[in-house]
């Protein structure tokens, strides 16, 4: 298990991860939204299929992630803006230990997605803790790019 930063963006994902993969000298893996199943009781845009749902940005032993964050997920998350952008992913873990984590983090917070099996990781959930952190977990955040991507 891990703690990493995770960089949010509305829409401007791509262009983080070339500048971040040229700077860092890095090496990007990246996923769009377009690779996950249709719903029909959420359908998603072209422009929205083609956003970055999960990345990386790997370099000197380091890990940055970075997605987009939907228009439709803003409504629950709030929106985007320079400067909020950023929150603590943990990564890898088991799933036991993220709903034990997540429940202790979650105590007097809001819960924006319950720790739960989700089609991309066995184990992923979203908080706000009570000091306005926001908590991301994603037991299969590093297979999941490998698996989509080799």
């Amino acid at each position: 298990m891990k703690a990493i930063a995770y960089l949010q963006f509305n829409g401007q994902a791509e262009e983080a991860l070339n500048f971040y993969e040229t700077a860092l000298h890095a090496r990007v893996k990246k996923v769009n939204f377009g690779v996950l199943p249709p719903d029909s009781s959420a359908p998603l845009t072209e422009d929205e299929q083609n956003m970055i749902m999960e990345s990386s940005v790997e370099f000197e032993k380091n890990i940055i992630m970075i997605s987009d964050v939907l228009p439709s997920m803003q409504a629950v998350t709030g929106e985007v803006a320079q400067g909020t952008n950023v929150i603590i992913s943990i990564i890898d873990g088991d799933p036991e230990s993220n709903k034990q984590y997540f429940e202790n983090l979650s105590k007097d917070g809001t819960i924006i997605m319950p720790i739960s099996s989700v089609p991309w990781s066995s184990s992923f959930g979203m908080l706000i803790d009570r000091f306005g952190v926001m908590w991301k977990f994603n037991s299969d955040a590093s297979t999941f790019l490998d698996r989509l991507i080799n």
